[in-house]
């Protein structure tokens, strides 16, 4: 199955090796736990086979309960069985999500040993930045099960997908991230200065109504719920949105000429769109933004000529609609991205 697609609802293996590897490199016998979530030990030597994600939530419970850390063995100082749930359920009790995610950094940095996370809120845009020491860096899973916890924790509090609009991370890319693109967003960007997460700070005022029940749900089905939610990689919104891709801008076609393309009557098309909640224009809108994103990061253009290239009349139309998506201007945006060239 080389080379296999990401699934709605699996993991892949080679994911499942690095949930391993620290325990591995303890010596501890890895039978029982594999046992336990259900994996076939067969699997580990095919690393483009997939698990579901119901398998992977037990496989990360069972290494937790064996190594009485629920961070996979990563850092010096263990996160103890029962830290995420201490922490949720104080979260949960703050009246906004700026509140909660502010106290649940302060809570991960007693935890944790080596590295600090914090929020950083600047011209429009939040990040959740990791201070490390200098010269040190985790492999990409480290960072990636840390921001895990942290955003599938502020979706829940929130009730909604927070859009990720970007993440920067010190270590070197990894042979395999396709499942953090579908995780997280397709912007990643490797062996940079600083590791951080960026998203819209307006999120931030989002207010948390979250009841008692809703914490004894969500705490009962993690962490499997926080790892596939909100997104599945088949759905018709994603292959639009892929579609749209692989297409400059001004080809990019109507309701009519998208709806054969998928093979299907109009009238369909918007319906199943309307039932995912995200209507053809949203999702051109997303696809703008992610390539505008990507364009800022990758280098110096002009900005009119970009907002000529995304299909937007002038650069005041496209100003108005990146301030909207992203909490900042686009030169904002690029200072933020990269400090060293302002």
């Amino acid at each position: 199955m080389a080379g296999a697609s990401v699934e709605k609802g699996t993991i892949a293996v080679h994911l499942v090796l690095e949930a391993l590897c620290e325990m591995r490199r303890q010596g501890v016998d890895e039978a029982a736990v594999l046992q336990e979530a259900g994996i076939d030990a067969d699997l580990l030597t095919q690393p483009e086979e997939r698990v579901s994600s119901e398998a992977y939530g037990q496989l990360w419970l069972a290494i937790a309960r064996q190594m009485d850390d629920e961070f996979f063995g990563m850092n010096r100082r263990r996160m103890k069985v029962g830290s995420f749930a201490y922490m949720t359920r104080a979260a949960a009790q703050e009246p906004t999500l700026d509140a909660a995610l502010q106290g649940a950094l302060r809570f991960l940095h007693l935890v944790f040993d080596d590295f600090s996370p914090r929020l950083e809120v600047r011209d429009g845009l939040a990040a959740i930045v990791i201070d490390e020491a200098p010269g040190q860096a985790y492999r990409a899973f480290g960072y990636f099960t840390l921001w895990l916890i942290i955003h599938g924790l502020s979706c829940w509090l929130a009730g909604r997908r927070i859009d990720v609009l970007g993440i920067q991370l010190r270590c070197a890319q990894p042979d395999y991230i396709e499942d953090y693109q579908v995780m997280f967003t397709r912007n990643l960007q490797f062996a940079r200065g600083q590791s951080r997460l960026l998203f819209n700070a307006d999120s931030l005022q989002t207010p948390i109504r979250r009841s008692a029940d809703d914490l004894k749900r969500f705490l009962s089905d993690a962490p499997g719920n926080i790892l596939v939610r909100y997104r599945d990689p088949q759905s018709l919104s994603a292959r639009i949105k892929n579609h749209l891709r692989s297409l400059a801008p001004e080809q990019w076609p109507d309701v009519e000429a998208l709806a054969a393309h998928f093979h299907m009557a109009p009238s369909t098309l918007r319906r199943k769109l309307s039932l995912q909640g995200q209507p053809y224009q949203g999702l051109k809108d997303q696809v703008r933004r992610d390539l505008a994103i990507a364009c800022l990061d990758s280098d110096d253009g002009n900005v009119r000529d970009l907002a000529f290239e995304l299909g937007f009349a002038d650069s005041s139309a496209f100003y108005k609609a990146f301030k909207k998506w992203t909490g900042s201007t686009p030169g904002q945006y690029r200072a933020l991205m990269h400090p060293e060239r302002h």
